[in-house]
């Protein structure tokens, strides 16, 4: 039977998440993460989806993560149909961290390839860690479609999930290394200097690559 002292933390907990302080809405999750509740689970996620401050965010992951897979798992999987990309990109970012393999059938082509970059992202993240090992050659040729694709932050995430990926996606690596797009050929070629030298730099590996498109070596670097 839930006590009225319960349902008072539970509605206090309810008011804390949507405070106007971003430093009241952390203490908050915090205290949620330190003292989970099942009741609390479904607001955890919605307010993933509207919370503006990345530090209130990442708390909010946090407490997620304390409460029972079978409670979390489901329901963030359900916001990856969701039409907000902070939604997408929020529940993502949580079942990497839940480190549920049943979520992996939920990261479809469409959510590794999805318009908005922040989500691309982090379904990358995702996808790499909860990947069957029979799928990783699908993956990896999902992934290298992407290479060549938005600013630096984009790319460099891209290139730490194919090197996450590791041997699945050499043969993807090599293909694209061909590819008849020079920003492609680029981005293969830099993703694959930094698996062998990952204090090489992703500017410096860029940079590299660059020289090799323009002078036409895309094999071993002289």
């Amino acid at each position: 039977m839930t006590t009225a002292n319960e349902e008072t933390a539970v509605a206090r907990a309810l008011r804390g998440l949507e405070h106007g302080d971003a430093s009241v809405r952390l203490r908050t999750a915090l205290a949620v993460g330190s003292a989970p509740d099942a009741r609390l689970v479904d607001r955890l996620v919605e307010r993933c989806a509207a919370e503006p401050d990345f530090s209130v965010r990442e708390m909010l992951t946090w407490a997620l993560t304390r409460h029972p897979r079978d409670l979390t798992v489901p329901r963030l999987v359900g916001e990856l149909r969701s039409e907000r990309p902070q939604a997408r990109s929020q529940a993502l970012h949580t079942l990497s961290k839940t480190g549920d393999r049943r979520a992996w059938p939920a990261i479809t082509p469409a959510l590794l390839t999805d318009p908005d970059d922040e989500v691309a992202r982090a379904a990358w993240r995702t996808a790499v860690l909860l990947v069957p090992e029979d799928e990783a050659p699908a993956l990896a040729a999902v992934l290298t479609g992407q290479l060549g694709r938005g600013g630096r932050e984009t790319r460099l995430s891209l290139s730490r999930a194919l090197i996450a990926l590791g041997a699945p996606a050499a043969p993807a690596l090599d293909a694209a290394a061909a590819h008849p797009e020079p920003r492609v050929r680029e981005h293969a070629l830099a993703t694959e200097e930094l698996r062998r030298d990952p204090d090489a730099g992703f500017d410096l590996a860029i940079e590299e690559a660059k020289r090799r498109v323009a002078l036409g070596a895309y094999g071993d670097p002289a």
